[in-house]
């Protein structure tokens, strides 16, 4: 059942289900740093080969972050990668989500 599908079956006075904070931040879309076009990697870090690059404007929905080698970006330095399809990778240092940690389920 999707998201849209939901309907509500019980009293209205139930706390939200464990990991939907994580499941709405995995399903939602980040903007590339403006003016960047971006490298989207094999793997979590810069020694991985270049699978594509993504244009300026993109976004990005994230699946999971991983550690990897550290990167200066837009948004400061890190060593957090986002998981952005199978076998790709972009860091999250040139990917605005708000957030200096982690915003979706570890890898």
């Amino acid at each position: 059942m999707s998201v849209e599908q939901t309907q509500d079956i019980g009293g209205g006075d139930e706390t939200p289900a464990e990991g939907v904070t994580t499941m709405a931040a995995a399903a939602a879309s980040y903007p590339v740093a403006p003016g960047h076009r971006l490298n989207v990697r094999s793997g979590p870090g810069t020694g991985y080969s270049v699978v594509r690059v993504l244009s300026e404007g993109a976004r990005v929905r994230i699946n999971c972050q991983t550690t990897g080698t550290w990167v200066s970006g837009p948004y400061g330095s890190s060593h957090v990668w986002d998981n952005i399809g199978s076998g790709e990778y972009v860091s999250d240092a040139y990917i605005y989500t708000g957030s200096d940690g982690y915003v979706a389920p570890r890898c």
